[in-house]
């Protein structure tokens, strides 16, 4: 008979989770109910998905070489010297506005050193540093640390060294594997040559090669398993056993033990086994339904939440002091555009309804409008990208167009009194107001405005995005 070691918990999980989070933990000896297994699958699957879902595109990126995703082994930087189209399917509301460099570093066996180049200052770049849970533990770039040229030593949990000469900070991620996203500015597609020698720039190294030194012994491989698919990650219980594998290079935060303890309950952990059909009928009937009730309460929450603007979605991105263990906010990140930026970094304001609060189509016409001297306040630059769902990808349209943004601001045509209005529709808006049409597919999508290095009226909200109105 399966036996709970754990009834429930208190804490921040309980508040933002089920109810059944809200007591002490207390140890016991009696048979787990469905009713508490079913608690526990949903806690866990609100929990999990940024996970589970980051480690399928880290598997894509990093493991998978003969995947069309795949970009290169673990700790070797390689450098995408384009920007984003519709032929880009792994991660979902990619921007197309800034060519990316990926690294996957594994840092179990030592540290690795960045290293950037001296870069204009008038050119927006970043590294955004993510560890395994999502979290955006750090940044090295235009507002973090300027344009200068610097090494940067990246660390993971059990790393004990000194700073070496000539690093200029130590990052810490708190799990042995992180994703670290390079950003560099795209001013126009002439451009291109002059991103290409600063990808070139970029450098990483481990630590014993930046040293001079003999290298330590190697980490133990890893036997990758299967990544689910971005569909069975929402309803296969195979979900947990990925979870599992994830969990056992994430050390486990102080703040989450008596969590942790909690899903032990139903063999949810770093190196246990999950086994579905271990489970008698009627639990493992509550742990399939547990994962439809996370996903039903990911539901609510966005379209009562994030839809009307009650919470934003520049809280879904961040460390993990930010985010305050704030499990549905971190997944509500991950499932609408997963690897988002802390809102220092950049704010998306998102437009999934219009200004009659109804899902946005390509059966209607719609505009948005800044007024004069009302462009998104920013110290980078802004765009506004459209993606079609229920993909949320890029939009494959005639045009090649995916986005506006500020660098085409010479190239937009101005409202008489110096406004500016771009249409999104799916049909053009005349040969006279072309350059500002954002093409749209005929069914359902969302549009995402990005504010890269937002300024401070962006981020107190003295500016506020213009509605996208429906257009009669």
């Amino acid at each position: 008979m399966l036996r709970r070691r754990t009834l429930l918990m208190c804490g921040v999980f309980a508040a933002a989770l089920s109810p059944l989070a809200a007591l002490r933990a207390v140890a016991t000896d009696v048979a787990l109910t469905p009713d508490e297994a079913r608690a526990i699958a949903k806690d866990a699957t609100i929990y999990g998905f940024p996970l589970v879902d980051n480690y399928r595109v880290q598997h894509s990126y990093f493991v998978d070489t003969g995947g069309p995703e795949f970009k290169a082994p673990w700790n070797e930087l390689v450098n995408n010297a384009r920007v984003y189209t519709p032929d880009d399917k792994a991660i979902q509301t990619p921007n197309s506005d800034t060519p990316y460099s990926y690294v996957g570093a594994d840092l179990r066996a030592e540290p690795l050193v960045f290293t950037v180049p001296a870069i204009e200052k008038e050119r927006y770049y970043s590294l955004q540093f993510i560890d395994q849970y999502t979290f955006n533990f750090a940044y090295v770039g235009s507002r973090a640390t300027g344009n200068e040229a610097g090494s940067y030593l990246l660390a993971g949990p059990n790393w004990k060294g000194e700073t070496p000469a000539g690093i200029k900070a130590v990052i810490r991620s708190e799990t042995e594997f992180a994703f670290v996203l390079y950003r560099t500015q795209l001013f126009n597609p002439d451009d291109l040559d002059n991103v290409k020698k600063i990808q070139a720039g970029y450098k990483v190294e481990p630590l014993s090669t930046f040293l001079g030194q003999p290298a330590p012994a190697p980490a133990p491989a890893v036997d990758f398993i299967a990544p689910l698919s971005a569909a069975d990650e929402k309803t296969s219980p195979d979900f947990f056993k990925v979870l599992n594998f994830i969990l056992q290079f994430c050390p486990t935060d102080p703040s989450e033990r008596e969590l942790m303890v909690r899903f032990a309950d139903l063999n949810i952990g770093g190196g246990k086994t999950f086994d579905l059909m271990a489970f008698p009928p009627d639990i493992q009937k509550a742990i399939t339904d547990g994962m439809a009730d996370a996903w039903a309460a990911f539901k609510e929450h966005k379209e009562t939440m994030i839809d009307t603007g009650k919470a934003s979605s520049a809280d879904a991105f961040g460390t993990r002091e930010f985010l305050k263990n704030d499990y549905m906010q971190r997944m509500s990140g991950a499932v609408l555009g997963i690897y988002g930026n802390s809102k220092d970094e950049a704010l998306y304001p998102a437009y999934f309804t219009d200004d009659q609060q109804k899902p946005l189509s390509g059966a209607s016409k719609y505009a948005l409008r800044c007024e004069p001297g009302q462009l998104p306040p920013v110290n980078a630059f802004w765009s506004l990208t459209l993606y079609q769902l229920p993909e949320s990808l890029l939009y494959a349209n005639a045009l090649d167009r995916y986005l506006i943004n500020s660098p085409m601001l010479p190239s937009l045509k101005q409202d008489a009194d110096g406004g500016l209005t771009l249409h999104v529709q799916n049909e053009s808006p005349g040969a006279d107001r072309e350059s500002n049409w954002l093409p749209a597919p005929k069914g359902p999508f969302f549009v995402v405005m990005r504010l890269y290095w937002p300024k401070p009226d962006a981020l107190d909200g003295k500016w506020k995005a213009p509605p996208l109105k429906v257009v009669a």
